[in-house]
């Protein structure tokens, strides 16, 4: 009766000509509960009634057309409804019925239960049949009025072809009608037979353009069954989140690393996800503008200015040395610029942010490097230039008063030589021309220019040695007239005062010298390994080393607190510095217990800072150790200390550079105190200096969980597509705070999250970036413990189903092949920094000899023969575990190559189990990408440690005679009767050529 009921109403709204939204709240009215539209076919009783003439009702049509906008009906109902239509005679009627299927083929979509999304693949493909036989009926039609003399059917043809272009096209439709297909299995036969018919017709038709169109749409259908096999072109991707994270990383993190690590990293992630050349240049650059653009002001901006214009050049010349295939690196890295000059918003903000044109800067210095023709590079600055002159904001907001650092930086790097061979000389000859190149090494930025150019060139450790000979030159004393220890004084205070910015701001481990060398250690070495504080260091101030001979303490103190000045003749600064903590630990105590006046204290401190820098930077460093010994009521004068020492002295009496000096001991300082000011909830005001604050300091959110924090961030990150480097720097630090295997394994349990294809595929490319920051120990992590608890715990094996499995077995094989390639070279500073975990966690994973099988090999070589066999050590290592690494020489006391061997040992032992599961699919999917990496010829070969099990099953698969997933060699010798110990001895021989 509703159905009855449905078709007066809209026999009464065409009768008094209702409106469309009129009708549709008269609908409402008289259908108020009750079964949906869909359930009463509200779409196909619309149709039925617009369909009655020889041409379609327009009104009712409207009704229709509010309904599908206002979403009264759902896509897959009027579908169904229009695929129903078959007089294709009615030429008005068609197009009538292509309109309304244009209104939403592209965007087509369902809400509610899993049936009704089964129910909208069907409706296309029924669809999808209908235009097949509607394009075949016009084409028919056509070809008659081609014989008769008419042209009747061309413009339907044209709007069928057109409308079956617009529906295949989409990536999207074509999926839905790759699971119609494999739920209506007559239906797409159906449809191919229609394909077929279509295919005849056409061939009888003249019009060549017609004849393209339907070419075009037959094969869009026929890709729809293979279409799961099918790869997407690399070229169609122009964005590539783990080259931009490996290179903002380096940049942000490690601009005094070696540039080989770095273009052997690159090149392993080009050669992994097979990226195109001139695309691949393209992500450097485009990493280095953002990095640049985003760098905070000071000494940040400065680092990156470096990386981007004289690291990264010379990271190219060493990439040009690598096999490019047929074409020429230089015709590579021009395409890649001419790429790079249509991100004109992203060029323009550097050039605001820099103040000057930086791809002419930077194509200058690559033509000189050999990386650009002249003709080419002629070429791109005109471009470029045009493009500016589309700008005039951009020259109006360059301030000519104002040097642009990308000019000072590469200015700077000459000098830096210049210095080095300065430095080279002898001190004693003349220290008064050394301390006028100092002092203008010290004014304005000049320091922080000077140590970045040299931080890019891999010339820091060179400027750092030659300030500690310099600094160890000013222990030599002489019969010295004040001048001249005035100028000693000096110098050890500027050296003091570098060594120590360079390595609060890059890093301790450009100041050390090599473990190799020989003789006395450094002064700074010394007092910066046991005094300094550091991020994650935390010093004792009862060490000995605070600790020096109580004669020099007693004469410090009373210099300090009975003279109005600081002596400099006959000083031995480097004694004074060790001895200032005693000293300052007497004076505490004596202010404390009311011996001396808070007057008395401020004097001292002014003798301390007033001359020498250095005794303040000292005196703090113990300061703040021993303010992390005190409850919270006995901190306060510690902490008054500390601030009488940091401002400067405001006097005329100091020595020369005095307010440059000053400069640089706030940096030092505040740098030193920040850890301890946030645990105390203290707030010391530093001076203002000019310099830029610590940018990436203290990032995480107070009172907010840790793991909170990572899961957000990665997913602001995922959502994104790539790293910024203020989330590198929040990665860093929770890596560090939780531990490598809590940042891990909450990582892989974000990846394992995820059900869509592309979110796992662009969440893999942004992990093994993340893991670069320390990928070796995560490695052991992620292959000694997450993945092995993964395969062996049933109740997790339904984490492991496509697409996360698949993502999980990539992101294992390329952290795999990374620390294999690399692992024999030196960590990196920023990795040296972390805690290494101990090589004895990992020795239980794999026997160091053949008297102590692991319990893992024990478990896995069980049933692999009789107890004889394995109760010879002499054979068990071919017998038992059956890894072929060990019939290499592989130094199996290393971690990684022991957590290699294991887990293949693991995944011989999933694959010769006899039940299957989403745990198997993944070994194969590991196993295929292991495979896929090597063939583009990566320098890690892991598969080396693969059992020989796994082994001949490859070979035997190869062959077509494996009939299952893995058919053990132990089979084969049951089957030939060949005794399983000579099988064995053959196969090593026959694959590694290894005899007994």
């Amino acid at each position: 009766m509703k159905v009855v009921n449905l078709k007066q109403a809209i026999l009464q709204a065409w009768k008094e000509r209702w409106s469309d939204y009129q009708w549709a709240i008269n609908m409402k009215k008289f259908f108020p509960k009750g079964a949906t539209w869909d359930i009463l076919n509200l779409a196909e009783a619309l149709l039925e009634q617009a369909m009655i003439g020889p041409s379609p009702n327009p009104l009712i049509l409207s009704y229709l057309k509010y309904a599908i906008s206002s979403q009264m009906v759902s896509y897959s109902t009027v579908l169904t409804a229009i695929s129903k239509f078959d007089d294709f005679s009615r030429d008005l009627c068609i197009q009538a019925l292509l309109d309304i299927m244009d209104m939403f083929c592209d965007r087509l979509s369902c809400h509610g239960k899993a049936e009704e999304c089964i129910g909208l693949c069907r409706a296309l493909l029924s669809a999808l049949h209908w235009l097949l036989r509607c394009t075949t009926a016009s084409a028919e039609r056509l070809r008659e009025g081609l014989e008769m003399g008419a042209t009747t059917g061309e413009k339907q043809l044209t709007r069928c072809l057109q409308q079956l272009k617009k529906i295949l096209s989409s990536t999207k439709n074509r999926a839905l009608l790759h699971v119609a297909k494999l739920e209506e299995v007559s239906s797409w036969t159906a449809i191919e037979q229609s394909l077929l018919k279509l295919g005849e017709t056409f061939a009888s038709l003249s019009n060549s353009h017609l004849q393209s169109q339907a070419e075009e749409c037959g094969v869009l259908i026929r890709s729809i069954p293979i279409m799961l096999s099918m790869h997407s072109e690399q070229l169609h991707k122009t964005g590539f989140p783990t080259v931009h994270a490996v290179v903002l990383l380096e940049g942000t993190m490690n601009l005094t690393g070696e540039m080989q690590p770095l273009v052997e990293q690159l090149m392993m992630v080009k050669r992994m996800q097979r990226i195109p050349t001139p695309l691949f240049v393209l992500e450097i650059w485009k990493a280095c503008f953002v990095g640049l653009i985003e760098s905070p002001e000071g000494t940040e901006e400065l680092k990156w200015t470096a990386f981007t214009f004289l690291k990264i050049p010379q990271v190219l010349v060493k990439l040009k040395k690598y096999p490019q295939g047929d074409k020429d690196f230089t015709e590579d890295v021009n395409c890649a610029f001419e790429f790079l000059l249509k991100l004109t918003p992203l060029l323009d903000k550097a050039d605001h942010r820099c103040n000057c044109d930086c791809i002419n800067m930077l194509l200058q210095e690559c033509s000189k490097q050999g990386l650009l023709s002249e003709v080419n590079k002629e070429s791109l600055m005109a471009k470029r230039v045009a493009d500016r002159d589309q700008s005039p904001w951009l020259k109006s907001a360059e301030n000519a008063n104002i040097q642009p650092n990308p000019g000072l930086i590469l200015r700077a790097e000459p000098t830096v030589t210049n210095i080095l061979k300065t430095m080279d000389a002898d001190h004693s000859k003349s220290p008064e021309g050394l301390l006028g190149v100092l002092g203008h090494m010290l004014s304005g930025k000049s320091l922080d220019l000077l140590l970045a150019a040299a931080a890019a060139t891999g010339k820091l450790k060179s400027f750092a040695r030659k300030f500690i000979s310099l600094n160890e030159f000013t222990k030599n004393i002489s019969n010295e007239n004040s001048k001249a220890a005035s100028v000693r004084a000096l110098l050890f205070d500027i050296s003091f005062l570098m060594l120590c910015h360079v390595a609060q701001t890059y890093g301790s481990e450009v100041i050390l010298s090599e473990s190799s060398t020989v003789g006395e250690v450094p002064f700074f070495e010394t007092w910066m390994q046991t005094c300094m504080p550091e991020e994650g260091k935390i010093l004792n101030p009862d060490h000995p080393c605070f600790r020096p001979d109580s004669t020099n303490v007693e004469s410090l103190v009373a210099l300090l607190n009975n003279t109005s000045e600081m002596k400099l003749v006959q000083m031995k600064w480097h004694e004074a510095c060790l001895s200032i903590s005693a000293a300052i630990l007497e004076i505490l105590n004596a202010w404390e217990n009311g011996v001396l006046a808070f007057e008395s204290i401020q004097k001292i401190t002014d003798n301390i800072k007033g001359k020498v820098c250095s005794l303040a930077v000292c005196a703090v460093a113990w300061l703040v150790a021993h303010v992390r010994m005190l409850g919270l009521d006995e901190r306060e004068k510690s902490l008054q200390m500390i601030r009488q020492l940091v401002g400067p002295l405001c006097s005329e009496n100091t020595l020369q550079f005095y307010s440059e000096r000053v400069v640089i001991m706030s940096s030092i300082l505040e740098h030193m105190c920040a850890d301890v000011l946030q645990q105390t909830a203290t707030q010391i005001k530093f001076p203002s200096t000019g310099m830029d604050t610590m940018p990436y300091w203290n990032l995480l959110p107070p009172k907010r969980p840790i793991k909170e924090v990572l899961t957000s961030i990665f997913a602001e990150v995922l959502e994104k597509g790539w790293v910024d480097s203020r989330s590198i720097h929040v990665f860093d630090t929770l890596l560090h705070m939780g531990g490598v295997y809590w940042f891990c394994n909450n990582l892989v349990k974000e990846l394992l999250k995820e059900t869509r294809k592309e979110y796992t595929l662009r969440a893999v490319e942004l992990l093994y970036s993340i893991f670069c920051l320390d990928m070796q120990q995560v490695t052991l992590i992620l292959l000694g413990h997450i993945l092995p608890g993964l395969l062996t715990d049933s109740a997790k094996w339904h984490s492991l189903m496509d697409p996360p499995g698949t993502a999980l077995a990539k992101l294992a094989v390329w952290c795999a092949l990374s620390s294999y390639s690399s692992h024999k070279g030196q960590a990196s500073s920023r990795q040296k920094k972390r805690h290494r975990e101990d090589i004895e966690d990992y020795i239980s994973l794999f026997p160091l000899d053949d008297t102590q099988p692991s319990k893992l090999m024990r478990l896995l070589s069980s049933n692999e023969d009789d107890a004889n066999v394995l109760s010879s050590p002499t054979d068990r290592s071919m017998s038992s575990s059956l890894s072929a690494s060990q019939m290499h020489t592989v130094n199996m006391r290393d971690p990684l190559n022991r957590v290699l061997a294991n887990l293949f040992l693991l995944i011989s032992s999933i694959l010769g189990a006899r039940t299957a599961g989403p745990h198997t699919q993944f070994v194969q999917w590991f196993m295929e990408k292991c495979v896929d990496c090597l063939e583009q010829g990566s320098r890690g070969s892991i598969l080396q440690f693969m059992p020989f099990t796994t082994v001949s099953c490859g070979t035997e698969a190869r062959d077509g005679r494996c009939g299952g997933p893995v058919l053990p060699l132990r089979a084969l010798s049951s089957i030939s009767h060949i005794p399983l110990r000579w099988m064995r001895r053959e196969l090593a021989a026959l694959l590694f050529g290894v005899g007994e």
